[in-house]
């Protein structure tokens, strides 16, 4: 119910909102926060780093995507072309003799990165179980 002024002859509402209850709840809150702000410690994530597997691989195979989104594949210094489809087959023949071989893909920075994710789906429906990604981290 408003709030009712008499002044001189007949009664009036009060149109305005009282700041004041508004005011000491905001100022309440602040003081909380800023209490309880340093009482939070920060978590700490725990990062995978590069070269801290534990057994190297035996074998490496690198999946190169062109700009053009073609396919290549490089085992030991030997470079074929490679349709999708066929590159599960391909990499199970390569890794048959090797189970502990990885697969690398490096991707042109100008293709979609749907091209790269159909190859790892690829690989991983073949059952391969160390895919990695090819950075190149540039220069200062």
């Amino acid at each position: 119910m408003p709030s009712l002024v008499s002044r001189g002859r007949g009664r009036r509402t009060i149109n305005e909102i009282n700041m004041v209850p508004f005011i000491d709840v905001m100022l309440v809150l602040l003081i909380i926060f800023m209490v309880t702000a340093p009482l939070i410690t920060p978590s700490v994530i725990d990062l995978p780093s590069v070269g801290k597997a534990k057994k190297q691989p035996d074998q490496v195979i690198q999946l190169l995507i062109g700009k053009d989104e073609a396919l290549e594949m490089k085992v030991q210094e030997k470079t074929r072309p490679v349709v999708l489809k066929d590159l599960a087959e391909l990499v199970r023949q390569t890794q048959s003799g090797m189970p502990n071989s990885a697969v690398v893909i490096s991707a042109d920075k100008a293709i979609k990165y749907e091209a790269v994710v159909k190859v790892m789906d690829t690989l991983q429906r073949a059952g391969v179980q160390r895919i990695g990604l090819s950075v190149q981290l540039a220069n200062p």
